[in-house]
């Protein structure tokens, strides 16, 4: 019998049950906000990894077990001590020390590091200094039919077996020496027969001791360790198949956390600061939507130029779209002092497309117009049909466009005056293809210091109620 330390009744302790599937059944207030934060719930999967990983353990052994735990709660650490028994089925857990220290970022923050691994692998892991694996994405076990938590507190080596490079040696093994990156370590998930190329950053701990690595797994092709799974650009794009979804999955995220911050630093809701602070936190975030934009762009743009392409089309009432659009940019043109001029209430204009892509494109296009024009004016929003089109019109009062830049305008990273303020030089381009794609189009009609007029159009569904034209009618 394994002698368990007596818990010191002095120490804040939080009590939590779990189902024999490591599912949480309920915890005191305290257990449960923390693992809440971390993006758990009840009846969800243990989201605190460490701890998880203990439960699991007294689970199998069928055993008590205490261990120190850190668990990550946001910009900090808390130092926990867990206590997992075997109890009625499921596991009862017992968490106490609660001592909060700020989490501890060497220079070249692994994080970091690990948003750019994310962008090159098809699925992430890491372990702690014992090479226990400590986290896996959800994507691995979705690839390769295995169950995640089976595998967290496991070796690295109960899910890869290493193979040996050209010189006999394991790159995983030299890194670990080193305490340094690697990449090249060839692996076969086991069980699965599909080979796997990891590479990984290593962290540190407050004193430098090595304490893990933080990876990322690129699934080749399965044939063997040195045939890597060929990467297919996309024609026209120049960017791997994958590519949009690694960008966004790498870059989402932190953008997303630098934006709130910023706002909310900006907004000071914690308390008054410096005028020229909170200029230079609106600033951040503005840069941080400028470049979350673009990441929104690239993805988009890789999406449309692939070859298999396709929207689903139905019946939407491109007046409202038009409504939406112009809502959605309220604010914007309210900061810029231009009035937007949209449909009325009682307005419609029903085609076929798809709602989603069609309210993008207006989106982009009013954007573009409340941007070029002058504080006073106004952005006009005009629907009409004809030739079986309906369309959407959208003027402004800006400065115009010259004629022979108005084919320019539509292609692929085009900016007229680069030194204005402005996108990426894809959203036109994107638009116009999202027409087309949706049987439509995007023209542009305008001339220097005469606004400028976009036309969305497309195909123009009938009135059920009009009764057709007789036969032989022209």
């Amino acid at each position: 019998m394994i002698a368990i330390p007596s818990l010191d009744p002095v120490v804040p302790l939080a009590v939590a049950r779990l189902d024999a599937s490591g599912r949480l059944i309920d915890a005191e207030p305290r257990l449960r906000a923390l693992n809440d934060r971390a993006g758990g719930e009840i009846g969800a999967p243990l989201a605190l990894p460490g701890v998880a990983a203990v439960a699991q353990l007294a689970y199998r052994l069928g055993i008590a077990i205490s261990r120190s735990v850190v668990a990550a709660d946001g910009e900090e650490e808390i130092d926990l001590w867990v206590r997992a028994g075997p109890d009625r089925g499921g596991v009862r857990l017992e968490v106490s020390g609660w001592r909060v220290r700020p989490a501890w970022r060497p220079a070249g923050d692994p994080a970091r590091e690990g948003d750019f691994l994310s962008a090159a692998g098809d699925w992430l892991w890491e372990t702690d200094g014992a090479l226990r694996l400590t986290f896996l994405s959800p994507e691995a076990g979705q690839r390769h039919g295995f169950d995640i938590r089976e595998m967290l507190g496991q070796p690295l080596t109960r899910l890869f077996a290493l193979a040996q490079d050209d010189a006999g040696q394991l790159p995983i093994l030299s890194a670990v020496s080193a305490q340094a990156r690697f990449d090249g370590q060839h692996a076969e998930v086991r069980g699965t027969g599909r080979m796997v190329r990891l590479a990984a950053t290593p962290r540190h701990d407050p004193l430098g001791r090595f304490a893990g690595f933080i990876g990322a797994a690129r699934v080749l092709d399965g044939e063997g360790v040195d045939s890597p799974r060929p990467v297919s650009p996309v024609a026209g794009s120049g960017f791997p198949r994958a590519f949009g979804k690694r960008l966004e999955r790498a870059l989402r995220g932190p953008l997303a956390r630098i934006i709130a911050n910023a706002d909310a630093i900006g907004a000071q809701g914690e308390g008054p600061i410096r005028g020229d602070y909170a200029g230079y936190a609106g600033d951040i975030a503005s840069a941080g939507r400028h470049l979350l934009a673009l990441v929104e762009d690239l993805v988009d743009l890789q999406a449309i130029e692939r070859d298999d392409f396709a929207m689903t089309r139905s019946t939407i009432d491109l007046a409202d779209v038009a409504r939406r659009a112009a809502g959605l940019l309220a604010v914007r043109a309210g900061e810029a002092g231009v009035r937007i001029d949209r449909p009325g209430p009682d307005a419609v204009l029903r085609v076929r497309g798809e709602f989603r892509r069609a309210l993008q494109v207006l989106v982009n296009l009013i954007g573009n117009a409340l941007r070029y024009s002058p504080r006073g004016a106004a952005v006009w929003i005009r629907l009409e049909s004809e030739g079986g089109m309906g369309c959407v019109i959208v003027a402004d009062q800006g400065k115009g466009i010259a004629l022979d830049d108005q084919a320019r305008i539509f292609e692929k990273f085009a900016r007229v005056d680069p030194a204005e303020p402005g996108g990426s030089g894809l959203g036109l381009y994107i638009a116009r293809r999202l027409a087309r794609a949706m049987g439509g189009d995007l023209i542009v009609d305008s001339a220097p210091g005469m606004g400028a007029r976009f036309v969305l159009m497309l195909p123009l569904v009938e009135d059920p109620e009009r009764p057709p034209p007789p036969a032989g009618a022209p």
